[in-house]
């Protein structure tokens, strides 16, 4: 169980104010910094950097957040492997993006759930930045995520390598010819929500082209990648995707790839867990079958 003081402290990690922290939390403001004082003393490091009235974690303070989250969040699946323990059933709790659980890791899901009669089996689907908060608060045991994150926080193994490409109708007719990104300008463009790791992965690359969606003539965006395909079918704009999204589509004919001589990009698919649980020998048994699933 945690110290208060510990929860204090998280708990002003999460506002980054002594004040907001304070009133989360019900106690006074001196009550606050008195806790966090205490736990400076303890461990002999800042723990935050008072500038004026913006709080910064420390080199310090960031470790102690992290190893603090994780022994939260290892407490809280305790308690459920315990009331579990009285039902003779396991749960397992995981969350997977968009793509990942529509298209990639389905054929593994399957097979690992008919091998584990024994457990039942809470699936969240979200953006990249939904999963790492329900990792956070302690919602998930795992995820597996296409987006960027801060890898510090979190044990990753690399599920599956995805091909990224630039998709449109096969009916679509260019206003130019096309060979590289800045070609596409004059497109309209269907986009993934802000937190979507399919998103972040395009913004990266078009910053690195000195480019934006903004440069794009008009932006559509969807937070259903079944949407977006059916969009492009219709040809309703182009769009970047992970090539299984719409592998069936190119397959058929119904969609094409834009072959572009400056897009040439693969991802990672991670499995993410957060790190030094007391979990991670169980997780990373959990990895290696649903990735020899994939292998086959």
């Amino acid at each position: 169980m945690l110290d208060f003081r510990m929860e204090t402290f998280l708990t002003v990690c999460k506002y980054m104010n002594f004040t907001h922290a304070a009133d989360a939390l019900n106690l006074t403001q001196p009550a606050v910094s008195q806790h966090i004082k205490y736990l400076e003393n303890k461990y002999g490091s800042e723990l935050f950097i008072r500038d004026k009235k913006k709080l910064i974690l420390t080199p310090a303070g960031e470790i102690l957040r992290s190893a603090l989250e994780t022994m939260r969040n290892d407490e809280n699946t305790i308690k459920k492997r315990m009331q579990e323990s009285l039902l003779g059933k396991k749960v397992l709790n995981f969350g997977v993006t968009m793509t990942i659980g529509e298209y990639a890791i389905v054929p593994s899901i399957t097979k690992y759930i008919k091998n584990h009669n024994d457990t039942d089996f809470h699936i969240k689907y979200g953006n990249t930045q939904t999963l790492l908060s329900y990792l956070y608060d302690g919602s998930i045991d795992f995820a597996v995520v296409e987006g960027y994150f801060k890898k510090d926080n979190y044990n990753t193994r690399v599920f599956k390598k995805e091909e990224y490409i630039a998709v449109c109708s096969s009916e679509h007719k260019f206003k130019r010819p096309i060979k590289f990104l800045k070609d596409l300008e004059s497109e309209k463009l269907i986009i993934r929500e802000q937190g979507s790791g399919t998103r972040a992965i395009l913004t990266k690359t078009l910053t690195l082209n000195n480019m934006s969606t903004s440069d794009f003539s008009n932006l559509i965006e969807v937070e259903n990648i079944h949407t977006i395909v059916s969009m492009l079918c219709a040809d309703c704009g182009i769009s970047f995707l992970y090539k299984s999204a719409v592998e069936e589509e190119i397959k058929n004919g119904k969609l094409k790839q834009i072959p572009l001589a400056d897009f040439k990009i693969t991802h990672d698919f991670t499995f993410i867990w957060n790190k030094d649980s007391i979990f991670s020998k169980e997780y990373e048994q959990i990895f290696e079958e649903l990735q020899s699933y994939q292998n086959k």
